[in-house]
């Protein structure tokens, strides 16, 4: 969705040594009738900056009247970056991936009309009071639990965990063996994807409505579930299962390190199915959702992750033309499936029949997931009504890194974000 998520540069500036890229818009060809705007587009391994400009490229041969520079996150914390640049007066007119929180209530986005949202599956997905500001386009499933099946076997491990008692048992023959238990790193797409699993157990699938329930003073952060949830974090480090030392690495390293088979479990979103079925690993992958207690299947899982646009874009109508299009291309919508995994949520969508073995696997849990009502919201990937307060999701993130290295205990943590929540809330 990652979560994750979606031609030439005329004026990309470094903004400081640490490589920071923004783009200044310049005026319009009135000659030839061209609207330029920004758009702000994020790398990884699978969206290779040729994945961008392609992407780019099929929309503005559709509409040539179109000029797009893009911009490129530093990191994949996207929605920091905006942040900055909406601070140096360089918004882009057109972002992926972005959180609305904040952005949305400062004015900042343009709000979709029903019009424009009648092509999406879930068009009132991400409202924030009521108005929907990034399109619903991608279900993504937070995380699927990826594993190493040599390692497995080298362990005894000889089937999927079934119960959390079953992953820890797996985890301690694991470690028994000398092979790293878990996969992660330190920031958002990796341990918040990590901790989605854990909370989709513990805190979501007792109460689907937890975050408005937050939002409305009825339930906190020290409240047992989401306690527990914390705990089970702590523990897994505590016990050598998680790398204390791993909090340090970032997303494409972490995503290597399970490729170079130096761990066994790699809890990640579905769009790492992509980097699985166009670069085939060393060794066979296998999937599950992460195990609840008692078994009962959970599926967390967040639709949205599409794009937004700048209410304050100079061209605002080729702005929203050109995120509708490059949204609904059929093209887009296909490589987006294979490259990111992506599940498009479009009316009518139906993804391309050569999609790779891994994505399958990953849709069927999903499909398996919707069959039998498991779906349940991925915590700190929820956007808007449905989402943490403007802020507290980084709190999140920087709370489960706190955990893993010892630097906070569960209760600590809990306080910490019952606080910092009072403070977003005003």
């Amino acid at each position: 969705m990652k979560t994750r998520l979606f031609t030439a540069a005329l004026a990309l500036v470094l903004l400081s040594a640490t490589g920071l890229a923004a783009c200044t818009t310049t005026e319009p060809d009135s000659s030839s009738g061209t609207k330029e705007i920004t758009f702000l587009v994020f790398e990884t391994p699978n969206l290779t900056p040729a994945y961008w400009d392609a992407a780019i490229k099929r929309v503005t041969d559709k509409h040539p009247g179109i000029k797009v520079n893009k911009v490129v996150s530093p990191d994949q914390d996207r929605t920091k970056y905006a942040k900055q640049l909406l601070s140096t007066s360089q918004f882009p007119d057109v972002m992926i991936a972005v959180s609305p929180v904040g952005f949305a209530e400062a004015g900042e986005l343009y709000a979709w009309t029903p019009e424009e949202l009648k092509d999406f599956e879930f068009p009132s997905n991400g409202a924030v009071k009521g108005r929907v500001y990034q399109l619903p386009a991608n279900t993504q499933t937070i995380p699927i639990v990826y594993y190493n099946k040599k390692l497995f076997a080298d362990a005894g491990i000889t089937s999927e965990p079934k119960t959390y008692a079953d992953l820890l048992t797996a985890a301690e023959k694991l470690k028994a063996k000398g092979i790293q238990p878990f996969v992660t790193g330190g920031v958002h797409d990796n341990l918040g994807v990590f901790f989605a699993g854990i909370a989709g157990t513990d805190v979501y699938s007792a109460n689907p409505k937890w975050i408005a329930d937050r939002r409305a003073g009825k339930v906190k952060f020290c409240d047992a579930p989401f306690k527990k949830a914390a705990g089970k974090l702590a523990d897994l480090a505590t016990k050598g299962y998680v790398n204390k030392a791993d909090v340090s690495r970032d997303y494409a390293a972490t995503q290597q390190a399970f490729l170079d088979g130096k761990g066994a479990i790699y809890p990640m979103g579905n769009w790492f199915a992509g980097e699985l079925d166009s670069k085939k690993p060393a060794f066979e992958v296998g999937q599950f959702n992460w195990p609840s207690d008692d078994g009962k299947m959970v599926v967390p899982a967040f639709t949205g992750g599409g794009l937004l646009v700048s209410a304050k874009a100079k061209n605002l109508e080729a702005a929203r033309t050109f995120a509708l299009a490059f949204q609904l291309d059929k093209t887009n919508m296909d490589n987006a499936s294979k490259a990111d995994g992506l599940f498009i949520a479009v009316k009518g969508y139906t993804p391309p029949s050569d999609v790779g073995a891994h994505y399958k696997a990953g849709y069927d849990l999903y499909a398996k997931g919707v069959a039998a009502k498991a779906i349940v919201a991925s915590m700190g990937f929820e956007a808007g009504d449905d989402g943490m307060l403007a802020g507290v999701g980084a709190k999140l993130d920087s709370s489960l890194v706190d955990l893993v290295s010892g630097q906070k205990n569960p209760d600590q943590v809990c306080s910490f974000l019952d606080s910092e929540w009072q403070k977003a809330a005003g």
